[in-house]
């Protein structure tokens, strides 16, 4: 299974939240900290993904719509 960005990116925007505001209700300091993660450059641990999908307003037993089957 494998994050997919594209989804948190277009969950964020459905939800009306800029990156600024994502990365303030994470608690960072800018918004840099919250691009990297959404862009992949820095992995997103599993606290994070949950406080993410929560300033979202889901619940953990709906991660499975943030995840992608990895197949070759």
């Amino acid at each position: 299974m494998k994050l997919n960005l594209k989804r948190l990116k277009a969950e964020r925007i459905a939800k009306g939240y800029t990156q600024e505001e994502m990365a303030e209700e994470m608690g960072w300091k800018s918004r840099a900290s919250y691009v990297k993660r959404e862009l992949g450059y820095i992995d997103i641990g599993v606290e994070d993904f949950v406080r993410i999908i929560g300033i979202l307003g889901y619940d953990t037993k709906d991660i499975s719509i943030f995840f992608d089957e990895d197949v070759h």
